[in-house]
């Protein structure tokens, strides 16, 4: 199967699964559910085909310099735990989360967000920071966890990587 698919039944399962969430999302909705002729601007349909380009576009191609500018191509690690994977994940929630909520988190007009939540942006920032702050306490417990697993296994002295 990896050699005609690509990659394991696992995640063959998993992409099915998850074109049938899509597809039953899509078929609940309806095709008049995807597209707001009031507004196109406003359409679902709209917005998936432009998040989808504006992410391949222009967001990958960013984010992928600002990962090589942060984080050369040196391998850092501690007992053989790669660090780079401890600092991508929270950054690429922090920013994910900013880039949902941003109106919130900056200084914007109240009305849209009342509107379509009830709430005022006062909380925004806040939680916003909390939940950062979150991810980079469990990014730091995980690879603290897993420098400490790969301390205690027997070869752990002979493989550590050369740091200066």
């Amino acid at each position: 199967m990896t050699r005609l698919y690509g990659a394991g039944a696992a995640h063959a399962a998993v992409m099915v699964a998850s074109f049938l969430v899509a597809g039953a999302a899509v078929w609940s909705l309806g095709v008049e559910g995807l597209w707001n002729p009031d507004q196109w601007w406003q359409s679902v349909a709209v917005w998936f085909v432009g998040a989808a380009v504006l992410h391949d576009a222009v967001l990958y191609p960013l984010y992928s310099l600002a990962d090589r500018a942060v984080l050369p191509t040196r391998h850092w690690a501690v007992r053989r735990v790669p660090v780079r994977q401890h600092i991508r994940v929270p950054a690429l929630g922090a920013a994910l989360t900013f880039l949902l909520f941003f109106p919130g988190i900056l200084d914007t007009d109240d009305t849209a967000i009342i509107a379509a939540t009830g709430m005022d942006r006062d909380p925004y920032l806040e939680r916003w920071l909390w939940l950062t702050a979150a991810m980079i306490a469990a990014s730091a417990v995980v690879f603290l966890l897993r420098v400490l697993l790969a301390g205690a296994s027997p070869g752990a002295a002979r493989t550590q990587s050369p740091e200066r």
